[in-house]
């Protein structure tokens, strides 16, 4: 094969293209790797690195802090009704009623009993109610009243609806809703169109 004066003209400016080609590469850089500054000064990791260490020293007085309060929510959950079911829960709760109404002087009689529905109390807890009758006089209710916040477990009057039985003796037919706290386990999950 043989090369025409054209064809060796035309390769002697190819190689001339070439070899500019290269020589622009290599001094515009952008071939090789880049120095670059670090971003950061020596001085500021220095800060950045005796901050970080304050933040860890605290962390055993955290850790010191959480232990004490998981303890004090411990205790304070020891009030809870502890059953397997609401139900048994309010069964729970009318026993305590009658058992403070038993030790008031002289005994109340709890008549009427009406259970309450479970419902939420927070985002983990729930609550149970139930409600009694009975007839006292009012130095009798003041004493039960007293007596149901004494108890360990978490209980509290509600409602309370008070109206005279008996002006000469002095008596008052009260309807007392208490109610108690349970775990979150016990309340009912709602279902239907409240997902929407």
């Amino acid at each position: 094969m043989t090369l025409t004066d054209r064809d060796k003209r035309a390769l002697l400016l190819l190689g001339v293209v070439v070899l500019a080609v290269v020589i622009w590469l290599s001094f515009s850089g952008s071939g090789g790797a880049k120095v670059v500054r670090p971003a950061d000064s020596t001085a500021l990791a220095e800060k950045r690195l005796a901050r970080l260490r304050q933040i860890a020293a605290t962390v055993p007085a955290k850790q010191g802090v959480l232990k004490r309060v998981a303890a004090e929510l411990n205790q304070r959950e020891k009030g809870l009704l502890q059953t397997d079911t609401a139900a048994q829960a309010q069964a729970q709760l009318v026993q305590i009623v009658r058992k403070i109404g038993k030790a008031q002087s002289p005994p109340l009689d709890v008549r009427g009993v009406e259970i309450g529905q479970v419902r939420p109390l927070g985002d983990a807890y729930g609550e149970v109610s139930v409600s009694v009758s009975f007839d006292s006089g009012i130095e009798q209710l003041v004493d039960l009243l007293a007596d149901l916040t004494a108890q360990p477990e978490i209980v509290a009057s509600n409602e309370m609806r008070i109206a005279m039985a008996n002006p000469k003796d002095k008596t008052l037919n009260v309807r007392l809703t208490v109610s108690g706290v349970v775990p979150k386990r016990l309340v009912p999950e709602k279902k239907g169109l409240e997902g929407f």
